[in-house]
């Protein structure tokens, strides 16, 4: 069962990537470096609801 999560970034809390995850393999919140363009540099995105 696959669901559609939102990233948000951690230094602007703008909310940047939409993507997929499978809630059965990982049911904890998913956490990545990613690129924000606000912020114009690579910060960690964690998954908001």
């Amino acid at each position: 069962m696959r669901t559609r999560i939102t990233l948000a970034c951690t230094e602007c809390k703008q909310r940047n990537y939409n993507t997929m995850k499978d809630k059965k393999e990982h049911p904890e919140r998913m956490e990545t470096n990613k690129y924000c363009r606000f912020c114009k540099k690579h910060t960690l995105h964690k998954e908001t609801k």
